[in-house]
């Protein structure tokens, strides 16, 4: 069975041994002043409680300062007095300000017999106790996501998924407080406290970040139309749970029928395999939610139209792979995708697709190592990401680790629960995810990249401004043409095509296609208000409106793009 380890453990701790000696001077006096006689009562029971609380801040602050320390040591920020100081502030409790007066005070333990429908769903997040029970069904993730923290904390969970640390959903949950969590408790949750995004890897400054643990990150839309190949440090980031540390040498990819191992392929046998390059460009499913949640509110990251870029990928053939292993279509149907990236309970992200489409070399799906003629880095699926091109983003696996030969689609989360589109008619009161299938190939779209909304722009002596952007569809469809109009289509304009991969072939056109137009207009109007559609090689063409394909989610954003500018 394949183990992958991710941390190599011996050299992390042998630089915490030389950190220790910095901190162990304040610690001796963080407990010297525990120990003390200055504390104004001086009842035995309050004595031994004040020993116990800072003997507890003592190990916490040395923990802390460790994490720091290893953080820092690269940046010389190191600065144990300053940490020491806001780490003192920062676990001093008010509880006149925590603690909610008129309710109940609970210990963990018994919140831990609330984690089943009968006895109710019960949480505890920071200070407060929270029975969830009627908002199970209801929770966007899905059922089962929120209940892994059913009876228990679900603070390890939001630092995996961070994005619920907003005013929104700290709303909703306090609506659900039943109760105080023990102080005692309290100190026990950030005593086991830990940050599993302290050693993400850096990225560009010029990213827009929509989320920041996990990451999220799009470029700006002037930019992202600068080249046809988009440059890996300015490509977009998806990422779904915290980036794995990858050790190298321990690593395999694993295959497997259900869930017994038939192979396992290390790094240098997948490149013995022959290696194919193919251009592809990648589109997170809710690119351009920002303009669909202007239809109708909705639940998301706010992607605005940089969710998609455009890349070299080479590595081997899955479906070479998959022949040596002598694998017939016949015997299964779903290819599902396993990374190493893992929440807290240990599940890894997943996804699938048909196993017809792993098997066909028509379809070009690729085990990735190499990105723009580059090892492929971190943030984009180092050492191993699947490239399943013409298909959502979310089945494009980063950080691969183990291939399943299925009869069935991944049980993830991310394939079961979520990258779905429904009516605009469900919301979270009635949706059934089970009704609707998976999202694989993507829809038609485009984008205006420049100008901007709300730019000033200057006419040229011809009449005329400039107009750029991109247009894409999924499953291998070529773009075959762009129209642009600027006065709420009553005249359309056909853009130049300016780039595309001319060497695809017919039904394998997995590249985006740039366009440029000069857009006549006129001098008399003030501001316009500029839209742009594509069409593809099926003659599949964007709808007009969001108001019709508004979904719960916000994903398959493909309405035209509408971008308003002011003339001089």
């Amino acid at each position: 069975m394949f183990r992958c380890s991710c941390v190599t453990f011996k050299s992390y701790w042998e630089h915490q041994y030389f950190v220790s000696k910095r901190i162990k001077s304040s610690t001796i006096n963080l407990v010297k002043y525990c120990s003390s006689n200055d504390h104004k009562d001086n009842s035995s029971q309050n004595k031994r409680n004040t020993h116990r609380t800072c003997i507890l801040i003592g190990l916490t602050l040395t923990g802390a300062v460790f994490f720091v320390s290893h953080l820092s040591e690269k940046k010389n920020i190191f600065q144990t007095d300053n940490i020491l100081s806001q780490l003192k502030k920062k676990f001093v409790r008010n509880d006149t300000s925590i603690e909610m007066k008129n309710l109940p005070t609970y210990t963990i333990n018994e919140v831990n017999k609330h984690d089943n429908i009968q006895d109710g769903i019960w949480i505890a997040y920071k200070e407060g106790v929270y029975n969830i029970t009627n908002f199970v069904s209801k929770h966007p993730g899905g059922q089962n996501m929120i209940l892994m923290a059913a009876g228990s904390y679900i603070d390890p969970f939001w630092k995996i998924f961070a994005n619920h640390n907003n005013k929104e959903t700290l709303k909703i949950l306090e609506s659900m407080r039943i109760g105080n969590l023990n102080s005692a408790d309290v100190y026990k949750k950030i005593e086991n406290s830990y940050n599993p995004y302290a050693l993400e890897p850096k990225r560009s400054k010029v990213l827009k970040v929509n989320g920041k643990q996990p990451f999220c990150a799009e470029p700006p839309a002037p930019l992202l139309i600068e080249n046809f190949i988009t440059p890996s440090d300015i490509f977009y980031v998806r990422n779904h749970l915290p980036v794995p540390i990858i050790n190298l040498e321990n690593y395999e990819l694993e295959f497997t029928v259900e869930d017994e191992a038939i192979k396992s392929l290390t790094l240098a046998d997948i490149k013995k395999y022959p290696k194919y390059t193919i251009t592809s460009a990648v589109m997170c499913g809710g690119n351009r939610r920002s303009e669909m949640a202007k239809a109708k509110p909705l639940r998301g990251l706010n992607w605005n139209i940089g969710a998609i870029g455009n890349a070299s990928w080479s590595g081997a053939r899955l479906c070479d792979v998959l022949q040596d292993l002598s694998i017939k279509e016949e015997d299964y149907n779903h290819l599902q995708f396993e990374g190493m990236d893992t929440d807290p309970s240990g599940i890894a992200y997943g996804a699938s697709i048909p196993i017809g489409k792993g098997l066909d070399p028509k379809a070009d799906v690729l085990l990735a190592y190499e990105m723009n003629g580059e090892e492929i880095s971190l943030d984009h699926g180092y050492p191993i990401r699947v490239i399943v091109p013409g298909v959502v983003g979310a089945r494009n696996v980063k950080w691969l680790n183990k291939i399943k030969l299925s009869k069935y689609e991944s049980p993830s989360q991310f394939q079961q629960n979520d990258y779905k589109g429904f009516a605009p008619s469900i919301n979270w009161d009635n949706v059934d995810f089970s009704k609707a299938p998976a999202i694989q190939e993507m829809p038609v779209t485009s984008a205006i990249c420049t100008p901007q909304e709300n730019s000033k722009i200057t006419i040229n002596k011809n009449g005329s401004i400039t107009v750029k952007g991109y247009a894409w569809s999924g499953g291998g469809r070529k773009i075959i043409r762009v129209d642009v109009t600027a006065d709420q289509g009553e005249t359309w304009h056909v853009a130049d095509l300016t780039a595309q991969d001319l060497n695809a072939k017919e039904s394998r056109h997995y590249a985006w296609t740039l366009w440029s137009l000069e857009l006549p207009v006129k001098k008399s109007n003030e501001s316009i208000e500029i839209w742009v559609k594509a069409i593809d090689s099926a003659y599949n063409v964007q709808p007009e409106s969001f108001k019709h394909i508004w979904n719960l989610r916000g994903f398959l954003c493909n309405a035209y793009h509408k971008v308003k500018v002011d003339l001089i």
